[in-house]
């Protein structure tokens, strides 16, 4: 008898979990055990398999790719792999942690030194600087780096109080609900395409992940108003496009490796806020909107029960991920993960059509 916990695994046409263990990638190897099975980080074989994800040719050349930070680098929008803190919350997905890599460590330490006067960290260049101007800082830039810093362990480091300060102060009442806006750098000038009061649902989920990992004393008063304002924002996916992001078939398929707005990602940003899903708390339509975008993403494992991507961003055709052709074990220990930890708001859910 299937466990409530696996309630997810009625979704699937096939039981996917056999061949994540079995698979060659120690980083599919790594979340399977402990995003999809619930095995502590600290069980021997969880970190004898974190060991083969360290010494893995395929990260290794990741983090060999990293572009120096204070010499600048060009991305071609916020949602590319170009951009660092992209790249640095990939890694984490796979398996990296703090101290695993000097390169990593070298690149934070360079992150934490460019903190505007206001709190926010800053970009040395990319879109964020469109007229010229040099260190700036939209939301999704700050966030994003703010968020990887406290990933790979540097909690404590001067500077990150103030910039938790900053994405508190910015929480505010948008359009759609909490959340928080594309506020312009002051030099740099430029806001993205949505109405000056629309919520930007990126930042949003960004600042859900990130007040995540800190405790709740200096998170926002009221923070779980965010998570529903991306569940209303799913509801009314036929009336409005705030900041130009759909809920379509792109947003339930994603583009891999995940960097950028879509289902994953709102599911990831909900699942450590689960009284806003799930409980007494959690109003009928917050539950049923999160059930339907979990039964959504299940719709886009095959009948193997494996993710076969369906966009890639260019660069990383040697990775499963990157590639179309086949089934990526790692895409889908991702997935499934998200689908486990969603299985409270399922029941017992009857099978959907495809």
């Amino acid at each position: 008898m299937t466990s409530k916990r696996d309630a997810w695994l009625s979704l699937l046409a096939g039981d996917p979990r056999p061949a994540l263990l079995a698979s060659d990638e120690p980083f599919a190897r790594f979340v399977t055990m402990t995003a999809v099975l619930g095995t502590s980080e600290q069980d021997p074989e969880v970190r004898a398999t974190r060991q083969a994800v360290v010494a893995d040719p395929q990260v290794r050349a990741l983090v060999e790719g990293l572009p120096g930070w204070e010499s600048g680098f060009s991305f071609s929008g916020h949602n590319s792999p170009g951009f660092p803190p992209n790249i640095l919350r990939l890694l984490y997905g796979m398996g990296v942690r703090a101290g695993d890599f000097p390169a990593i460590e070298r690149m934070l330490d360079h992150m934490l030194r460019h903190q505007a006067d206001d709190g926010r960290y800053l970009t040395p260049s990319g879109t964020t600087c469109k007229n010229g101007a040099g260190w700036a800082s939209l939301p999704c830039d700050h966030f994003a780096i703010l968020e990887v810093l406290l990933l790979f362990g540097r909690e404590d480091a001067p500077g990150i109080d103030q910039g938790l300060a900053r994405v508190r102060d910015t929480f505010a009442d948008t359009s759609q609900g909490p959340g928080w806006h594309c506020i312009p750098d002051p030099v740099a000038k430029w806001r993205g395409p949505g109405r000056k009061n629309d919520a930007c649902l990126q930042v949003t989920v960004e600042a859900l992940r990130l007040f995540a990992l800190v405790p709740a004393a200096k998170r926002p008063k009221k923070l779980v108003g965010a998570g529903r304002t991306l569940l209303q924002a799913w509801r009314r996916r036929r009336e409005e496009k705030p900041y130009m992001f759909g809920h379509g078939r792109r947003f339930v398929a994603g583009k891999w490796p995940p960097t950028w707005y879509d289902a994953s990602a709102v599911l990831e940003a909900l699942a450590r806020f689960p009284t806003i899903w799930k409980g007494k708390s959690a109003s009928v339509e917050d539950r049923q909107s999160c059930a339907e975008i979990v039964r959504a993403l299940a719709d886009t494992l095959g009948p193997d029960g494996m993710v076969t991507p369906s966009s890639c961003f260019k660069g990383f055709e040697g990775y499963s991920f990157g590639q179309k052709k086949r089934p990526s074990p790692w895409a889908t220990a991702r997935v499934c993960a998200l689908l486990r930890a969603f299985s409270p708001v399922l029941g017992a859910p009857a099978k959907q059509p495809r």
